[in-house]
């Protein structure tokens, strides 16, 4: 086995895997429940004063045979008792003491509250705290959520009161309902958080059903916003990942949220600098069950890569994505598609995305034939590629042109030269 464990900001858990804060991790029931079948971790559905939910809560998209592409919740913070909360994480932690047990909080804006808190937090054993400031709905209306995470000034001040009379790690989960991620991470830091979390829900409406023209989930006759997540998230919770993972100003560890599903998934984020991950839509789905997987998908890929620990995997990739002005030009470095005859089914939908939503540069096939590209005019786009239903059929060739330049170096050249 190669090690999978992982410490981040003081909070050591056996694996990578937790799960996030949610309707999975409500109960100690759930959570030890959960740790059993193997997981590492698990943030507590977030405890604040007691609220009222709706009915219903959930609505999703679906994508061809695929279920729950996203997932919309309009569902609030727990609606039980603290004392329930606080008395069960700490019956977990007894059972559990080797594994990550971290409370999600939600209070109001008054340093005697958060202090309060912090210390009820501690006598319970828990490793952390992780500060909801990501909630698009319901407790955002309520002067909490992502009304906090949306201004560095409140994120940062919350942030401080966590952590004025606390021996905790305090990790603050992000929205990423912002125009640019950096600025309330870097006000987290500024306040002394020791670990940023992120993504939490995407704002979102769901869909409306075109029968009764009710908004989807519909209570009563009516809906609301939600927050969204699941599978079609991943790639905007990647990004704001990377997007921290380079940005010097915040130097603390990273755990990574968002449409995570499988050992792959996790090995994304982890790449691009999440030193954990927490995974929430696809527990719910497919159940506690799919650690099994992620969990020897990871090992096989450490053992198969000669790398010994989960952690030397950090922020491999991180590096390799900044800004585009940083990317060669087409003059100087491109890919040219090419189609493998003897794997045509000649289907032509190639050429027809080229033909309607490319550049031009494939002629139809004739008689059986394979479509041609035309290498001068492809300008590397990759939808052919994409559109192609035969694996390897058509593959992106590497042309490098010997020229080395960024738009960033052109622009600097044009400018010594005038």
């Amino acid at each position: 086995m190669a090690d999978l464990s992982v410490n981040v900001a003081g909070i050591s858990s056996p694996n990578p895997f937790w799960l996030a804060s949610g309707p999975l991790t409500n109960t100690a029931y759930q959570v030890m429940k959960a740790f059993d079948e193997g997981w590492g971790g698990a943030v507590w559905k977030t405890v604040g004063e007691p609220v009222i939910n709706v009915s219903s809560r959930l609505a999703s998209i679906d994508y061809g045979n695929r279920r729950m592409m996203g997932l919309n919740n309009v569902e609030l913070i727990s609606d039980r008792p603290i004392e329930d909360n606080l008395r069960e994480i700490a019956e977990v932690k007894r059972r559990f003491p080797k594994h990550a047990v971290v409370v999600s909080l939600m209070l109001p804006s008054v340093p005697e509250v958060w202090k309060d808190m912090m210390h009820r937090v501690e006598d319970t054993g828990a490793d952390g705290v992780e500060l909801n400031f990501g909630c698009p709905h319901g407790m955002n209306e309520r002067g909490m959520g992502s009304v906090i995470g949306q201004v560095p000034e409140y994120t940062e001040q919350i942030t401080a009161y966590a952590k004025a009379d606390s021996h905790l790690p305090v990790i603050v989960k992000l929205t990423p309902n912002v125009t640019d991620i950096r600025n309330p991470g870097r006000a987290a830091v500024q306040g002394g958080a020791d670990a940023l979390s992120l993504i939490n829900t995407i704002n979102s409406v769901m869909g409306v059903d075109l029968d009764t023209w009710l908004p989807r989930p519909q209570i009563d006759g009516r809906g609301s916003h939600g927050g969204y997540c699941g599978p079609a998230v991943k790639p905007i919770g990647l990004y704001m990942v990377s997007a921290l993972a380079n940005d010097l100003k915040v130097k603390v560890p990273l755990v990574g949220i968002g449409g995570i599903e499988s050992w792959q998934d996790a090995v994304e984020y982890l790449l691009l600098g999440a030193q954990a991950v927490q995974v929430c839509t696809a527990a719910m789905h497919y159940g506690f069950r799919i650690i099994h997987s992620m969990i020897e998908g990871l090992n096989d890929y450490l053992n198969d890569k000669g790398i010994a620990r989960v952690q030397d995997i950090v922020g491999r990739s991180a590096n390799k994505v900044g800004d585009w002005n940083d990317l060669r030009l087409s003059y100087s470095y491109k890919v040219v598609a090419k189609i493998h005859e003897d794997k045509c089914i000649g289907c032509n939908l190639c050429y027809v995305a080229c033909d309607d939503g490319g550049h031009q540069c494939i002629d139809k096939g004739q008689e059986m034939k394979a479509p041609v590209v035309r290498e001068e005019d492809c300008v590397g786009c990759n939808l052919c590629a994409l559109v192609c239903p035969v694996p390897g059929c058509i593959e992106m060739q590497e042309h490098d042109l010997g020229i080395v330049e960024t738009w960033r170096q052109r622009q600097d050249r044009l400018t010594s030269l005038s």
